[in-house]
């Protein structure tokens, strides 16, 4: 049997990779802020889509600078992840406060977060406001990635672990990959 989920309806589709949203802000200061309601929508033109609280800084930030940075950090990072989560920029320096060393962007003013295993460089295409976040979709204008994190599959899962943000400040490590079988005939 089933039973009623219905009031924490997302959770079922988690654990979820998470993303380290970095934007620049009013003030001139970087602004980190994990995000795990992310996803691809796009190959051409590249582009991923971000929800992001109306009420939060980040919106703030993103809605001025017009660019994102989206570091995809390793589970080992889960402990700064959760306190990048639950502390607001308007009230503190993320960067400087939890010491985060970043990288300088190529293609767009935000940095990248150095420990992560790849950043995606964007630029906001549009937004959409959904009940109580905004929609962002997010141009790639260009995706680096940590020399042996990846293959031409994706991330090398015998070497890390991107962080699957489950709910709260449980995170989850990915398990092993898998190949499905051929449909016989192919």
């Amino acid at each position: 049997m089933f039973r009623d989920y219905t009031g924490k309806f997302y959770y079922l589709l988690h654990p979820r990779p998470t993303v380290i949203v970095g934007s620049v802000c009013p003030n001139g200061r970087v602004n980190l802020m994990p995000a795990s309601w992310n996803t691809p929508v796009s190959e051409e033109p590249p582009a991923v889509a971000v929800a992001i609280d109306s009420s939060s800084y980040t919106r703030e930030c993103l809605d001025y600078c017009g660019e994102a940075t989206l570091s995809i950090p390793s589970l080992e990072d889960a402990d700064l992840i959760y306190l990048l989560g639950t502390t607001s920029g308007r009230d503190v320096d993320k960067v400087a406060q939890y010491g985060v060393e970043l990288v300088d962007s190529v293609d767009v003013k935000p940095p990248g977060v150095k420990r992560a295993l790849a950043i995606l460089e964007t630029r906001v295409l549009s937004k959409y406001q959904v009940g109580e976040s905004v929609l962002y979709i997010l141009q790639v204008l260009r995706a680096r990635v940590k020399e042996g994190a990846a293959d031409r599959y994706g991330y090398i899962l015998s070497s890390v672990s991107p962080a699957l943000h489950g709910a709260g400040r449980y995170f989850y490590r990915v398990g092993s990959r898998r190949e499905a079988a051929r449909r016989s005939g192919h």
